[in-house]
């Protein structure tokens, strides 16, 4: 197994003017980005960052975020991906349970205290950098939702990230030649690992700016000019590009993060598109089973080189082909553990009776092989549930709701108001209104992990043992839309903007994004306003704006001009939308 930055080397000597990151109107050559990487980690170095320190990095969606990630490598740590769009309070949690060491950031971080911080393009000359790195060193921290309250880091070393890179291309996953890998997931994802870090093996990797990530056209227009040969998506996401990239060259698919659904897995595979499914946790370093989506419907796969698989019961025998049982990975991409929990590491990491001294992954998926042996996903043994991505214990958002001043009790659940388009949805007793309850959790929590309308109950109903009776909850109250002509401007376009969100109100100065709002809930606005109203109304034009007054402006400058929506992108719209 070699390390990747002794690959990344290779890469920079062998070809020095071949691209390695483009990132909107920046280009960074191998040479540029070796120059780069080492001036940064011996800044890193001069502030006394070394072997199995941990780094923050607090950088938007720009070249320097690669450079920032392969400097804290070089200088011998490990990076921590503090994401700007979370909230401060978040941010804090995450910095102080980390125990940083340094800070990359281009504008400070309130939140971390008595740490040094350093711009991306900081140096220092005269400093010797490692010259090589131990299979065990950690490689990064990733922060996931924790069904305490709280979330919780996976560490994980740098020969699981190796090893992952090495049995991708031996599965024939990764081409051989160098390709362009477009950069899709959030720095804070898993699946972003498995992204950016294949500059060091010589391939280029366009970095997708936010701008371009929340718009399908844009997404699908920047995919042609840079001729992508490989891009990492959610099943949610393809929903949003199919109508974009119709009668365009597709690039290879590595679709993860969320099961794939029937329909999806039969218009990939009968249309011919070179796609695959990947399966993995976080704690086994993002990708562990493959499969080529084609053939029969949805199944897991095979694992991958070095992975070994097994399927248990309760006491950790094995179960019968047909039978449900849970899924246990182990092998070369197991994480370290749970950076300061050490009695959830040995929970979760437990030993593998296949290998005595070593360790399996407990994943808390259920699975079975099904017909001719094909490994199905059946569901979860826990409360755990993936939506547009991203891994989230409802426990962690009950906790959060729970601890509002003025709540008694708190539960979540997923509800899907259209289909596809799966929300969080919230529920608490107290003398508390959803509105404030809202704005408080935006300010503790990340955005996918703020429900998208929460219910206030005189009572919580409950099992005849005393526990909360989820399957009694009420569907979530959604307002229909305004018909057209109903209220003045401004309160149709609010009205649109609370039906999609499932909110029962928003104000002028509210963000989409800040709301819960996604890219599939833009698209269902854009679509709403452009069929009721009649105007020529792009998602650009709510990506753009800063809030509803901003974008309520626009709506209004659409209906002066008085130019009618074009109806065959309006049923294309509904389709993607899902509205």
């Amino acid at each position: 197994m070699t390390d990747l930055l002794h690959r990344l080397r290779d890469a920079a000597a062998a070809h020095p003017e071949r691209t390695a990151v483009l990132a909107g109107a920046a280009r960074l050559d191998f040479a540029e980005l070796d120059l780069r990487t080492a001036a940064l980690a011996r800044a890193l170095r001069a502030h006394g960052v070394g072997r199995g320190d941990r780094v923050g990095v607090h950088l938007a969606r720009t070249a320097d975020l690669p450079v920032a990630l392969l400097a804290v490598w070089r200088a011998g740590a490990a990076y921590v991906p503090l994401d700007p769009a979370y909230p401060a309070e978040r941010l804090a949690f995450m910095a102080a349970d980390a125990r940083l060491a340094a800070l990359i950031s281009a504008d400070g971080l309130a939140a971390v205290q008595g740490v040094p911080v350093l711009g991306p393009d900081a140096a220092a000359d005269g400093l010797d950098l490692p010259e090589a790195a131990d299979p065990l060193d950690p490689a990064y921290v990733i922060y996931t939702s924790g069904s305490t309250g709280l979330p919780k880091g996976v560490e994980v070393p740098r020969g699981a990230v190796a090893a992952l890179v090495e049995a991708l291309e031996a599965t024939g996953a990764y081409r051989a030649e160098p390709g362009v890998v477009g950069w899709n997931a959030s720095v804070s994802f898993d699946a972003s690992v498995q992204q950016w870090a294949r500059i060091c093996r010589g391939d280029t990797v366009l970095v997708i700016g936010d701008e371009h990530r929340a718009d399908p056209a844009r997404v699908a227009a920047l995919l042609a000019e840079h001729a992508v040969t490989d891009l990492d998506l959610t099943p949610s996401h393809w929903e949003l590009l199919r109508e974009p990239l119709t009668g365009a060259r597709v690039p290879r698919l590595f679709m993860g993060g969320e099961p794939v659904p029937e329909h999806t897995w039969r218009e990939l595979a009968d249309g011919g598109i070179d796609a695959l499914n990947l399966y993995g946790p976080t704690e086994c370093t993002v990708d562990a089973v493959t499969a080529p989506i084609s053939g029969p419907g949805p199944h897991l796969g095979e694992p991958l080189p070095g992975v070994r698989l097994h399927l248990l019961d309760e006491r950790l025998a094995p179960v019968a082909d047909g039978l449900v049982g849970e899924l246990y990975l182990a092998g070369p991409g197991l994480a370290h553990g749970y950076p300061g929990r050490p009695g959830l590491t040995a929970g979760r990491f437990v030993a593998d009776p296949s290998a005595p001294g070593e360790r399996m992954y407990r994943t808390g998926d259920q699975a079975r092989r099904g017909e001719g042996g094909r490994l199905e996903y059946v569901g979860r043994v826990d409360r755990q549930v993936k939506l547009r991505g991203y891994r989230i214990e409802l426990g962690e958002v009950e906790h959060a709701l729970a601890r509002l001043e003025g709540v008694q009790a708190a539960a979540v659940t997923v509800h899907e108001p259209a289909p596809g388009d799966r929300r969080l949805a919230g529920y608490v007793t107290g003398g508390v209104t959803a509105a404030e309850l809202t704005e408080r959790l935006r300010a503790a929590l990340p955005a996918h992990l703020v429900p998208s309308v929460i219910t206030v109950l005189d009572a919580m109903p409950l099992t005849p043992n005393g526990k909360v009776d989820l399957t009694a909850l009420p569907v979530p109250a959604v307002e229909e839309a305004p018909s057209e002509g109903a209220g003045g401007l401004a309160e149709q376009v609010a009205e649109v903007w609370r039906t999609v969100l499932g909110l029962t109100g928003v104000t002028p100065a509210d963000d989409f994004f800040s709301l819960g709002g996604h890219s599939l809930a833009a698209l269902r606005v854009v679509h709403l306003l452009r069929r009721r109203l009649g105007i020529e109304l792009q998602l650009r034009h709510l990506l753009d704006s800063a809030d509803l007054a901003a974008f309520t402006a626009t709506v209004e400058h659409a209906v002066e001009a008085g130019t009618a929506a074009p109806r065959p992108a309006l049923t294309a719209r509904a389709r993607v939308g899902g509205a």
